[in-house]
């Protein structure tokens, strides 16, 4: 029974009872601030936020090529493609041969020795690539020629 009596609220009700009778004269404005203070802390704890997972997205496969294309059929796309690729790789050389001419002709006629300077452009990209084999062959250790994946 000393359980019971011990976790009484009716004592604590009675004392609030008697103290809230006095007159007082701020009286209603702390009990608002306190229902207010009490009702935003219960409020922002009571607060779920439910964030829905994405959707899936629809995808799409390739739908440029038929779709019960023949392996003949894919092989002479294939060939196609290449050969498109070829073009525009020799479309892109012959613009760079003819930009290299063009600036040729400007070094001739402000005096540079445009042979020289090439030479120097060949002598320096060889060397650029002798370093990148000479770091390839201390990263991976020394290799003749290619390896493929079988070896």
């Amino acid at each position: 029974m000393r359980y019971r009596s011990r976790f009484n609220a009716a004592g604590g009700i009675a004392d609030f009872w008697s103290e809230w009778k006095k007159p007082t004269p701020h009286r209603w404005p702390i009990l608002g601030a306190s229902l207010l203070m009490t009702g935003i802390v219960l409020g922002w704890l009571t607060q779920e936020v439910y964030y829905y997972p994405p959707q899936q997205p629809e995808v799409t496969y390739i739908t440029t090529f038929a779709e019960g294309r023949s392996d003949e059929e894919i092989r002479q796309s294939n060939i196609e493609n290449q050969r498109l690729k070829d073009e525009r790789e020799a479309e892109e050389q012959r613009r760079l041969e003819l930009r290299r001419d063009l600036y040729r002709a400007v070094g001739a006629a402000s005096g540079l020795d445009v042979e020289e300077m090439e030479a120097e452009i060949r002598a320096d990209e060889a060397a650029e690539a002798e370093a990148e084999r000479q770091r390839l062959e201390e990263m991976f250790g020394e290799t003749s020629g290619t390896q493929t994946d079988s070896e």
